[in-house]
């Protein structure tokens, strides 16, 4: 038996809509392109002119930019293709960590940005909503016009057809597969995408060749599922990079992936803390080991 095989293998309950759990955890916390895919950069906007000034700009929060040595976001944005002037599609944003980074390098070089955020059909996820929108309204010069749309189980399009250089999703493909809409984000990423553009992909990794629970309840996906699933939407596989790996992370927590910094849950999810929970040998671990991955649309 194949692994792509194994992996489609669920543990047969029935999915379950948990949008607002995800949503609380979000409260809570191909080829490149080339020159000649992407727009020329248009330095009209006064914003940072290179990834490398929007990734050290002073409005990011200490606490976000302490992340970068897990996430990498010049590292990760360069493989995936991002250049000045693109057109960039967002899924669920949640506080903002990479819109911080794209939306003033996509302002300074004339490019724009769609953040596909949560449908707010619940408390959590209106406040989320709301207060994205409002972090983005305060600093008009620095965010430019970003474009909130929305991506849940009765959304609509995330962007017009068609119109995006690059599409990602940032760790919420787990929270799409518990809530039963996972198929849904790859169809519509790749409405979103012209011919030839990119879907980028981090995601808790699983250990390969076991069983995925189509729900990640741990939150954690095998990569050759998440491959698949973009593939059965008409992607095509065009790299995997290690830039996000962590081979400290044994998979194995007491509360799943969210036992481990940034969140650092002392209890199941939706339970509170534990007092004494010793963190000290999940800190050390650090955050999760990461797929990612490049997919292009056909052109």
């Amino acid at each position: 038996m194949t692994e792509s095989s194994k992996i489609l293998t669920s543990t047969g309950g029935s999915r379950r809509l948990v949008l607002a759990g995800g949503a609380a955890l979000l409260l809570a916390a191909c080829k490149p392109a080339t020159s000649a895919d992407a727009p020329a950069a248009k330095a009209v906007r006064g914003g940072p002119q290179t990834l490398a000034a929007a990734v050290a700009g002073d409005w990011r929060l200490p606490a976000d930019r302490a992340r970068d040595a897990w996430r990498h976001p010049v590292e990760s944005l360069t493989w995936w293709g991002l250049k000045p002037g693109m057109t960039v599609v967002e899924f669920w944003p949640g506080a903002g960590w990479f819109t911080d980074i794209l939306a003033p390098f996509l302002q300074g070089t004339d490019g724009k940005l769609y953040a596909a955020n949560l449908e707010p059909s619940d408390p959590v996820a209106t406040q989320i909503v709301d207060a994205f929108k409002a972090k983005l309204d305060a600093k008009p010069k620095l965010y430019g016009k970003v474009e909130v749309t929305a991506f849940g189980p009765t959304s609509g399009p995330v962007a017009p057809p068609g119109s995006a250089d690059l599409v990602l999703f940032l760790r919420n493909l787990h929270n799409w597969m518990a809530a039963g809409i996972a198929d849904k984000a790859f169809k519509a990423a790749f409405a979103a995408l012209k011919p030839g553009g990119v879907l980028g992909i981090e995601e808790h990794r699983a250990e390969a060749g076991q069983v995925q629970d189509v729900l990640a309840a741990d939150g954690y996906v095998q990569q050759a599922y998440a491959i698949q699933l973009a593939q059965e939407a008409g992607f095509i596989l065009a790299g995997t990079s290690e830039i996000n790996a962590n081979p400290k992370d044994t998979r194995d927590h007491p509360f799943g992936v969210w036992t481990l910094p940034p969140t650092r849950l002392s209890a199941p999810r939706g339970q509170p803390a534990r007092p004494g929970f010793d963190h000290a040998k999940y800190d050390a671990i650090g955050e999760s080991d990461r797929m990612t991955l490049r997919l292009v649309k056909p052109k």
